[in-house]
């Protein structure tokens, strides 16, 4: 998979370098909720950990702050950061915009067709790891998708913005999947009616079903 579309332990491995490693592997540990909001890390903790020295291990806090996964604190550690009702909306409200935009854009000269191949592809992964019971599978292939329909803009700027928001809409798509499993086949099916609409062209009718969506998966209580 395009490295762009994917989550930082997705594209990491022994040949990478320590702190990268670190970093993804403790992000993973935050989403999948092994270190849970208010939780403090430790920096000789996870040296430790990964039989690794402290400078490295201080790489990887630095980079699980720009993720805001964490929030440090000096001379303490690391705090895991707690995903607000505010920062839930306003990550979603940021992504949406970028989806719309990039839809947009496509809509008015771009490849619709492989756009929509890819996104087909991409179901495919989050029905597998639907069928298979594999939340963090499904919140990769989640932000997979997005990222894909995001990316279909080539604006270069938003895409080095979602790589950094990357980790935050995961966990947000992980906490639906642990809390509300019986709503992703829904969310599936929204996700089909997206894809038609994005590869007809349907920019008008494509903003109004990112926020309906938005709204019915992460905000149900809403409506």
């Amino acid at each position: 998979m395009n490295d762009l579309l994917t989550l930082p332990w997705q594209r990491t491995d022994d040949s990478s370098p320590i702190a990268a490693r670190m970093a993804a592997a403790t992000a993973r540990e935050i989403i999948e909720g092994r270190h849970e909001p208010g939780d403090l890390l430790i920096e000789a903790d996870l040296a430790e950990a990964h039989k690794a020295s402290r400078t490295p291990a201080r790489e990887a806090m630095l980079q699980l702050e720009r993720w805001r996964l964490v929030r440090l604190v000096p001379k303490k550690g690391a705090l895991v950061t707690t995903v607000t009702g505010k920062e839930r909306r306003d990550l979603l409200a940021v992504r949406s915009m970028f989806e719309i935009d990039a839809v947009q854009t496509l809509a008015d000269g771009g490849d619709l067709t492989a756009l929509a191949a890819d996104l087909s592809t991409l179901l495919g992964e989050q029905k597998t790891a639907l069928d298979a019971g594999d939340p963090l599978g499904f919140a990769s292939a989640d932000y997979a998708f997005h990222a894909r329909l995001i990316r279909s803009g080539d604006n270069a700027i938003v895409t080095e913005m979602l790589t950094t928001m990357g980790p935050r809409l995961a966990r947000l798509t992980y906490q639906v999947a642990i809390e509300a499993p019986h709503t992703l086949d829904t969310l599936l099916t929204e996700h089909e009616t997206l894809t038609d609409r994005a590869e007809a062209g349907d920019a008008e009718g494509f903003a109004r079903l990112v926020r309906d969506h938005i709204e019915s998966s992460h905000f149900p209580q809403s409506r």
